[in-house]
């Protein structure tokens, strides 16, 4: 799969969570053919938050209502570029439908899936961020991994943005 690089992040409040959302919408949308973000966490954990701050700093947005997608399996955002997100949760064992990897597949849409720990990681795109995320007794812990070169470029974004605070 090529390059690796974590980055270990302290989102202290939903805030924080959205502002990293918005901050990861602003770099991936200057980037062609965008990496996708693959969420893992548990319930409550921050995902849907993220994808929140992401989707809401998109033009279009406007027209884009963000919510957990669990009960169709994926909303289409119309933004500019559009967002595909997915939520793998009630799929737990089963195979997804060929829309996600239509989607994957797709250079001009942001794919982003909830729950990827149920879909087979050799299923997994090449070029993507994952996000993991870890109980802590306030607030939340990420571990951001770069999967691919222009994922890497986003994470070490990301990185010296923590740095400067």
């Amino acid at each position: 799969m090529g390059i690796y690089m974590d980055v270990e992040i302290y989102l202290p409040d939903t805030e924080a969570t959205l502002d990293l959302g918005i901050f990861l919408a602003n770099a991936i949308k200057k980037v062609p053919n965008p990496p996708s973000l693959l969420l893992q966490g548990d319930l409550g954990s921050g995902k849907t938050t993220v994808v929140r701050g992401f989707v809401e700093s998109l033009p279009g947005s406007e027209m884009a209502e963000v919510s957990s997608p669990s009960f169709n399996i994926f909303n289409l955002y119309p933004t500019t570029p559009p967002v595909a997100h997915f939520d793998l949760y009630r799929l737990e064992g089963m195979p997804p439908d060929d829309s996600l990897f239509e989607q994957l597949e797709d250079p001009e849409t942001i794919t982003i899936i909830e729950w990827i720990q149920f879909l087979d990681r050799e299923l997994w795109p090449e070029e993507a961020l994952f996000f993991q995320w870890s109980p802590s007794k306030t607030g939340r812990n990420l571990k951001l991994r770069a999967m691919g070169e222009t994922a890497s470029k986003i994470v070490k974004a990301v990185a010296q943005k923590r740095e400067q605070q």
